[in-house]
């Protein structure tokens, strides 16, 4: 009759740490993300980027986790209007908060209309921080095609038109696809925004201004996360 040979004990023990390490390991960079922000001491403004929705918001929460701003959803395109602006610019200023608006930029579409649609609904407000253009939506659905030096001569006169309206120059909140499509942060001097959870992004080639640390911070100020960001010193 054969033998059956048996695994040692610390044998077993090592097979079951190697299992489940990488296990624990996903999973307690997970639950840390949940409430990860950069450290106040090398980034002493931080606050909330709204504008990838997050439905209904308790300010007050945003304003006790650390937020000194948030920026929220205004317009995109030509004709897309966030019904809950207004009402969100006053609660937001109610607590204290600074408040900017963002528009989200669709390459489909000329430029003017866009910047029509922004200035009908965000005030001129001196007290408003710098507008943001969201860069996302590369373009490759358009129903015409649209090349880059297309993209990028609209999203200048996007630029220049909502600029005259807040009088202060926009922010470039830059996907790292568009960035790769359209070659933007080399040929459009403006202030960039870009995002990486966790790590410093380098995708814009040139320092930030402002940078989306986290983009699935649990802040418990709504059902949903929000986006934490941070200001370069």
């Amino acid at each position: 009759m054969a033998r059956t040979s048996k695994r040692p004990l610390w044998l077993k023990l090592m097979l079951v740490v190697l299992i489940l390490a990488p296990l624990g390991g996903g999973a307690w960079l997970w639950w840390d993300l949940r409430t990860w922000q950069p450290p106040e001491s090398e980034y002493p403004e931080q606050g909330a980027d709204l504008s990838g929705g997050t439905g209904e918001m308790n300010f007050a929460v945003l304003k006790g986790h650390g937020a000194d701003f948030v920026y929220l959803p205004a317009t995109g395109g030509e004709g897309e209007r966030s019904a809950s602006f207004t009402r969100n610019l006053a609660a937001a200023r109610a607590e204290g908060l600074e408040v900017g608006a963002v528009h989200l930029f669709d390459p489909c579409v000329p430029a003017d209309g866009q910047a029509a649609n922004f200035v009908t609904i965000v005030p001129r407000d001196a007290d408003l921080l710098p507008p943001a253009i969201a860069l996302i939506d590369t373009g490759e659905e358009c129903l015409e095609p649209v090349t880059s030096g297309q993209v990028r001569s609209e999203l200048t006169i996007l630029a220049n038109q909502i600029e005259a309206h807040a009088g202060r120059p926009a922010i470039l909140k830059l996907g790292r696809k568009f960035e790769e499509t359209h070659g933007v942060a080399a040929r459009i001097e403006r202030n960039l925004w870009l995002v990486r959870t966790r790590l410093e992004p380098d995708y814009g080639g040139r320092p930030w201004l402002i940078w989306t640390a986290n983009e699935k911070y649990e802040s418990g100020a709504s059902d949903q996360p929000v986006a934490w960001a941070v200001v370069r010193p």
